[in-house]
């Protein structure tokens, strides 16, 4: 059926300007409405188990989306989806191929000569990739060049855990090397988090359960100051825009992708680290270097995006616009600098703060959760702020009433289990 749908257009001489992978992604649905508002022929491909499933897709829904491509999914076998995707290239064809997950970042750099005998694949350099999509190697390469590190240990058995607690000491942060990991146990690929432990128990689990997905392991110093984060449009040894951001929270709140956060001016002493980093590892294109402060406000590389960011509308709201940027820089065009933007924005993921909220109120008394009352307030408190919202434009408001039933029907689905998980623990 798939295949049907891509052979019937093999008669049309229309090409995309453009595919962006992940439509599900609120940074997808911002590429396709920075590049489809602007005359440019925007895909979508996202992999789709069913007809109702396809319905869910925000990116799909968009009214800047030109075609969408419903893909067989890759987390237990990527072949069906790479041939799908090789199919949509040789039989439509497209200038540029955007990804914008961790998941088919890693995909397409597994295949990546596969892919650029027919596409431009926006991302930096392989050798570059290698050091920004690992942890470890991302820090080594500042370390070398005396940037601001967390304290670490790389630990590889539960033999090493002990030995980290007394280095690093508790509460500590468990980190996988590499975001996307592979069980080979149920034999599918997995988005991996961090994890903070407040006990030797809980560091040993951790570790135990991160194992399975191979890779090395990051027993790392736990700071409680303010996340910021440094965008980047660089090539050629040029840096042809640069953004800052704040997250006042994030989902899950020890750390993962932003869901209240302000643009801000340029921190000197963040900026300057994080732009000697990306020119060290000569990381062209996008790339977000995210900074963690200590309670005296000094700052600490703590990873680099390789890839655009679920946070990135808070840049394009502000006046940079990274994925029309990266477009630029991929296809080969010229490469319009912006030197300025507007601070003081505040752009907020509602479904993920939701989340943020419950997550807080569950781990109430854990290292840097505050009481569910403050919680709660804040939250609520937070709706008299001026902001701009996620997946909301009221050019395109299908995407928005998207994400709100993919929400619902999401969290709705999942309360068998959660009762059924609260029912165990009693």
């Amino acid at each position: 059926m798939i295949e049907v749908d891509i052979q019937a257009t093999t008669g049309c001489s229309a090409e995309h300007d453009v595919l962006v992978l992940d439509a599900k992604l609120r940074q997808s649905l911002v590429t396709l409405r920075s590049l489809g508002s602007r005359g440019m022929r925007a895909a979508a491909v996202e992999c789709v188990n069913g007809g109702g499933e396809a319905r869910r897709m925000p990116g799909f829904a968009s009214r800047w989306c030109a075609r969408a491509y419903k893909a067989p999914g890759y987390k237990a076998q990527a072949g069906p989806f790479l041939a799908y995707i090789q199919q949509i290239l040789q039989y439509r064809g497209a200038r540029v191929l955007i990804t914008s997950s961790d998941s088919t970042l890693a995909l397409v750099r597994n295949h990546r000569s596969e892919l650029e005998r027919w596409v431009s694949i926006a991302l930096a350099k392989e050798e570059a990739l290698a050091i920004a999509c690992n942890k470890e190697r991302t820090l080594q390469v500042a370390e070398r060049l005396g940037l601001s590190v967390p304290k670490a240990m790389v630990v590889h058995t539960l033999q090493d855990v002990a030995t980290a607690v007394h280095e690093v000491g508790l509460p500590a942060v468990i980190k996988p090397s590499e975001t996307w990991g592979w069980d080979a146990e149920k034999q599918q690929g997995k988005r991996l988090m961090c994890v903070l432990v407040t006990t030797l128990a809980e560091a040993q689990s951790a570790v135990e359960q991160l194992n399975r997905y191979g890779g090395t392991i990051l027993f790392q110093q736990y700071l409680t100051g303010r996340r910021e984060a440094i965008s980047f449009l660089y090539a050629k040894n040029t840096f042809y825009a640069r953004f800052a951001q704040w997250a006042r929270r994030t989902q899950p709140p020890l750390g993962g992708t932003s869901v209240f956060r302000q643009s801000i001016a340029l921190p000197p002493d963040s900026t300057e680290q994080a732009e000697r980093l990306v020119r060290e590892i000569d990381l062209e294109g996008y790339s977000e270097v995210e900074f963690r402060r200590d309670t005296a406000g000094k700052p600490y590389i703590m990873e680099i995006n390789p890839r655009l960011s679920a946070s990135v509308e808070v840049a394009v709201r502000a006046g940079i616009d990274f994925p029309y940027l990266l477009y630029q820089w991929a296809s080969g065009g010229k490469i319009e600098a912006v030197n300025t933007y507007q601070t003081g924005g505040w752009m907020r993921y509602l479904g993920g703060d939701i989340l943020t909220l419950v997550q807080m109120i569950r781990q109430y008394g854990r290292p840097g959760v505050p009481s569910p009352s403050q919680a709660f307030y804040e939250f609520l408190a937070d709706f008299f702020q001026p902001s701009g919202y996620d997946y909301f434009d009221w050019r395109d408001p299908m995407p928005a009433l998207t994400a709100v039933q993919a929400f619902v029907e999401r969290e709705c689905s999942r309360i068998p289990e959660r009762i059924s998980s609260s029912r165990r623990v009693r």
